[in-house]
């Protein structure tokens, strides 16, 4: 199993924050499935403010890559990432276009030397 960190903000509107998050209360069927066909196991994701912590575990043999194109070719989920994408706004280092930023791991306490 590997396991993914990313960060993204949200707009900075309580009551877009609170319509964001009441999406996220019970996802679509569609949704979950894309999720899961795309190799991802368990998926989290934590709101401080506007900034969200999302944490991915997944299979072995998960990609980016794929799960953006079986992503693509999914109408269900582009009408999802467009609706999302109206309460989601770029970090300042982002690409043009660019939402969820994978984060550098730099620090695990069980890596540390006794």
């Amino acid at each position: 199993m590997k396991r993914f960190c990313l960060t993204l903000d949200l707009k900075d509107d309580p009551q877009m924050i609170q319509e964001y998050k009441k999406y996220h209360e019970k996802i679509s069927a569609d949704i979950k499935a894309s999720i899961y066909a795309g190799g991802i196991l368990n998926m989290q994701i934590y709101l401080v403010g506007n900034r969200m912590f999302m944490i991915m575990e997944t299979a072995d043999d998960f990609s980016f890559e794929r799960k953006a194109a079986l992503d693509e070719a999914n109408p269900k989920v582009q009408v999802w990432e467009n609706l999302m994408w109206q309460y989601q706004q770029s970090l300042p280092w982002s690409k043009p276009g660019e939402k969820w930023i994978l984060m550098e791991k730099m620090f695990d306490l069980l890596e540390q030397p006794e």
